[in-house]
């Protein structure tokens, strides 16, 4: 079995229209070979459903950096893990409240004498300039549980990131904002699946990234695939196995078609 897991901005989708036109043959191919497409993103579960229909995709998926992670009928259960139901999907949640987060974030900002703005703090009318999306787009991005984007205006990153972390929260780097999170991150998810797919199967395992949010996937799967971006030759720095190829649908698409076979050799053995 082939699964491919894979970040949306700047990679599936392009940086600036979110166009997939290019990764378009690729994906037809994922769906000769019946190989399942899981996608990992710091989208909230609204933009994901909307992405996911777009792609005809139906396999599991994460949002908001590993927040929840979302299981249809008919795919693998994240067994050992509590779950819930959301949307007519099995949900398992390894997030902190966004109430919680945004609480925190702005603490820690007063604290290390920054000056930050949120999703929270904007409008949707400056989500969609920000993101160069229309306005229900930014109304879905908006919509958030798990993870918060924003943006540093002023003060010393480095200082920020202490006060985040010393509240046993993350600060990640994602394509065009800093988030706060948990704990988790989208490495809790593939391998949560990756040990789900592996209990019915033998795996391949390919994942595709451009950001430093991407790095702990990348590190678990067989082929890490490095799209070139802003921070690829930092991810290839944390992720030495990482192969790198063009950025954006183009290169998605080109990883895709040399990477993928129907021959899939089986997964490493996860470390615990």
């Amino acid at each position: 079995m082939l699964v491919v897991f894979t970040d949306l901005d700047g990679t599936l989708l392009e940086h600036d229209d979110y166009s997939f036109e290019a990764a378009k043959p690729s994906l037809s191919h994922l769906r000769r070979l019946q190989a399942r497409l899981v996608l990992l993103s710091s989208k909230t579960l609204q933009e994901v459903l909307f992405w996911r229909t777009k792609i005809i995709n139906s396999d599991p998926f994460a949002v908001e950096n590993g927040g929840a992670v979302f299981v249809s009928e008919g795919n693998p259960s994240l067994k050992g893990k509590a779950m819930q139901t959301s949307h007519e999907y099995e949900m398992t949640e390894f997030g902190v409240p966004y109430g919680t987060l945004i609480r925190a974030l702005r603490d820690a900002a007063r604290e290390s004498r920054c000056f930050i703005r949120g999703f929270a703090d904007m409008t949707v009318k400056e989500i969609a300039h920000c993101c160069q999306m229309d306005l229900e787009q930014a109304r879905m991005a908006k919509d958030r549980s798990y993870d918060e984007p924003f943006q540093l205006l002023e003060g010393n990153l480095k200082n920020l990131r202490a006060a985040i972390e010393i509240r046993g929260l993350r600060l990640k780097h994602g394509g065009r904002f800093l988030h706060i999170t948990g704990r988790n991150d989208k490495a809790d998810a593939a391998r949560a699946l990756i040990e789900a797919y592996t209990s019915l199967d033998r795996v391949q395992s390919i994942g595709i990234g451009d950001g430093l949010n991407d790095v702990g996937f990348l590190n678990l799967v067989d082929c890490p695939v490095i799209l070139d971006s802003p921070f690829s030759a930092e991810v290839l720095k944390r992720v030495p196995k990482g192969q790198i190829f063009p950025a954006g649908p183009v290169g998605w698409n080109k990883a895709i078609l040399a990477l993928a076979n129907s021959s899939p050799r089986p997964s490493r053995k996860l470390e615990p």
